[in-house]
């Protein structure tokens, strides 16, 4: 058989926060891939990346005070860190923005461009008048035009699952100031993906893709394919298009090119390995992609759309996965369920999770829980209760009845036989993705040899005379049992499996190691392999998860104000110059509404006359009901800085007086006034 070669990539992390366990479903299933196809003789690479680039990066490095090139840097040390702790092994992690990537980048680029696949058009945008910069429909904040929920993004809704434009959106402002977005024209530049129709439209069903997901873009092939919007307009953190000022590649288009980037990089320091021989367009190497389902029409659409365009090889398979809940919940920082990679190898043995991660895993996308009961169970019956302690029951008696060393006979032979013709049913499921058949078949077999240990009774045999030599082959078969089942846990289970190979006294195993015993052989002194998983420990790791993300927002606070971002309002005596900065107008409710989730507030929409509106939180539903503010005059500070409080945004300040619950009045003016009048 000859040996394949083999590349593969997990989808590039963004490098604007923690690895949590979400992230780690993806690494931890290629990783396991990779390890498989390295311990079956293949020649496999795997690559990948931070993707570094986009306007998240810069925010999130605006925050800290320091450029987004130091905090990619920052985010990468604790990335690589945090990877080789769950013995994630890539052979290069790298980042989007390199040099590799740059020139990548501007080459396949210009190669569209050279075969008439680039086009450009004027479209409006939202812009933020005070950041001066476009924003994205992520970006942008208001009322749900469908149900009224606030607080939503420019494109969706999350509590209603509306689909709109940031035109639709009620009272919306600019997620990163807070003021209103305006409407600004500018020139873009688009791939024009419907050129790509035909050759999509055959490559989706040519058995590189899931199913399932091939029937989904299938639909969107149908809908008829748009042009692509590869450019964003400064200010951007990211490569500057060849040709143009101001315009920059979308973070999408350098993104995927980041694979090739990171393996061309590792090319560079390694001389088996031949960029032009994995991406050439008749290339017979083998290049996979693991990834969530929530990207695949960037990587079953666009990319291979660009690849074939610029004359490179596409993908070979595409492996898409579900989303993890915990405990049967989306993960979520309020509710504790957002647990962080480090938080996790604080508090337990990072193989606890890519065994329950494996025993999980299938070839579809499903989505996967953790649910935190089950695993405790799960992890100690499986690996504790059953691999571990097949080994623990024989490894006694061959060091003390027998120096350690194993019998020249296996007595075992049609049981061994069944452990050993398996191997090729747990490679196939190994290779197909079906790692949660490989974790069943091998625990079929686990049970197998303790409940063939429990009939011949070792313990018993020990304290009879005369049945060393019985005794002896015995607990050499159920060594060898155990050793063949690590063998076929060795992708999942790293650590343990050297562990073992050390007891065993024997060099790192190969899968076809399985076709092989260990008779006549000197083993070392059993020690536990791996500990049972302790309730404390998981409730330990929930709670300094929570921790971990309040000093994360200590710290972001913390950075915010040193870099003069603080905004909050300073409770202390003013000067007579201080007050006249203060630009209070007279207002109209034109409506009035109860906001969802609080006793206390109601939500505000203000006209100021001349067209603009604003909308204000305001603590006024003990005093009055909605319907009898609306087209009521009041008085408001106009010229706070919108403030995020835990039910939206409040542009702005109404003024009310009382001591508070129904004692509370609007301070309402009459005799003429109108919107936009300023108070003296």
């Amino acid at each position: 058989m000859s040996q394949r070669k083999i590349l593969v990539t997990s989808a590039l992390p963004y490098a604007n926060g923690p690895l949590h366990m979400g992230h780690l479903l993806e690494y931890i299933q290629t990783d396991i891939w990779v390890r498989f196809q390295k311990l079956y003789g293949n020649k496999c690479t795997y690559v990948c990346a931070d993707d570094a680039h986009g306007t998240a990066i810069s925010l999130h490095a605006e925050k800290q005070g320091i450029t987004p090139e130091a905090s990619v840097a920052l985010i990468n040390k604790e990335r690589i860190r945090d990877f080789d702790g769950f013995y994630i092994m890539f052979d290069n992690y790298h980042s989007t923005h390199s040099e590799e990537n740059r020139k990548l980048s501007e080459s396949i680029y210009l190669s569209l461009k050279q075969k008439g696949q680039i086009t450009r058009r004027s479209i409006m945008q939202a812009f933020d008048p005070e950041k001066k910069m476009f924003l994205a429909d992520r970006y942008i904040k208001g009322v749900c035009p469908k149900c009224g929920a606030t607080d939503q993004y420019g494109d969706n809704c999350e509590k209603c699952g509306a689909t709109y434009s940031p035109k639709e959106l009620k009272n919306a402002r600019s997620a990163i100031s807070g003021v209103k977005p305006i409407e600004k024209n500018s020139e873009h530049i688009f791939f024009k993906l419907s050129d790509s129709y035909q050759f999509l439209k055959q490559w989706t069903r040519s058995g590189t893709l899931q199913d399932e997901v091939a029937n989904k873009l299938a639909e969107w092939l149908s809908a008829g394919l748009q042009d692509w919007d590869i450019s964003r307009d400064a200010p951007y953190f990211g490569f500057e298009i060849p040709g143009e000022t101001g315009k920059y590649f979308y973070v999408w288009l350098d993104a995927p090119i980041g694979y090739m980037a990171s393996f061309e990089n590792l090319c560079q320091r390694r001389d088996d390995l031949d960029f032009n021989e994995y991406w050439k367009k008749d290339s017979d190497c083998e290049v996979y992609h693991f990834i969530g389902k929530d990207i695949v029409n960037f990587h079953c659409l666009f990319w291979p759309a660009m690849l074939d365009s610029a004359n490179y090889r596409t993908p070979t398979k595409v492996n898409a996965h579900g989303y993890l809940t915990i405990n049967g919940e989306k993960m979520s920082k309020s509710r504790g369920t957002f647990i962080t990679a480090r938080a996790f190898l604080k508090h337990l043995n990072p193989e606890y999770l890519r065994y329950y991660y494996a025993a999980k895993l299938s070839n579809r996308i499903d989505d996967i829980d953790l649910n935190t009961n089950d695993f405790i169970q799960r992890v100690n019956s499986d690996l504790v209760g059953k691999v571990v302690n097949i080994a623990s029951r024989c490894a006694g008696f061959i060091k003390k009845r027998f120096n350690g060393i194993l019998s020249k006979n296996n007595c075992a032979h049609e049981l061994t036989d069944t452990f050993q013709q398996a191997g090729e049913t747990i490679a196939t499921f190994y290779e197909t993705c079906e790692f949660n058949k490989a974790m069943r078949e091998i625990m079929a077999l686990a049970d197998q040899a303790n409940a063939w240990i429990d009939e011949m009774k070792p313990w018993v045999l020990a304290k009879v005379e005369g049945n060393d030599e019985l005794l002896h082959a015995i607990c050499t078969a159920g060594i060898n049992l155990f050793r063949l089942l690590v063998i076929y846990l060795k992708p999942v289970l790293p650590a343990m499996a050297e562990k073992a190979e050390t007891f065993l006294n024997i060099k790192p195993m190969c899968w076809h190691d399985s076709q092989k015993l260990l008779l006549n052989h000197s083993v070392n002194k059993f020690t536990p392999l791996m500990t049972r998983v302790e309730p404390d420990k998981v409730n330990a790791m929930i709670e300094a998860s929570k921790q971990e993300l309040v000093e994360m927002n200590n710290k972001s606070q913390k950075q915010q104000k040193e870099s003069g971002q603080n905004n909050e309002p300073i409770a202390d005596k003013i000067e007579w110059g201080d007050f006249t900065k203060v630009d209070l107008r007279i207002v109209k409710i034109i409506n009035a509404e109860e906001v969802e989730g609080s006793n206390k507030l109601l939500g505000l929409t203000l006209d100021l006359g001349g067209g603009e509106t604003r909308y204000v939180l305001s603590g006024l539903k003990s005093a009055y009901s909605p319907e009898a503010l609306i087209g009521k005059h009041t008085v408001m500070v106009a010229n706070l800085m919108p403030r995020k409080m835990k039910f939206g945004v409040s542009e702005g300040m109404v003024l009310s007086a009382g001591s508070g619950g129904k004692d509370l009045w609007i301070l309402e003016p009459h005799e003429g006034a109108k919107p936009g009048m300023r108070v003296m």
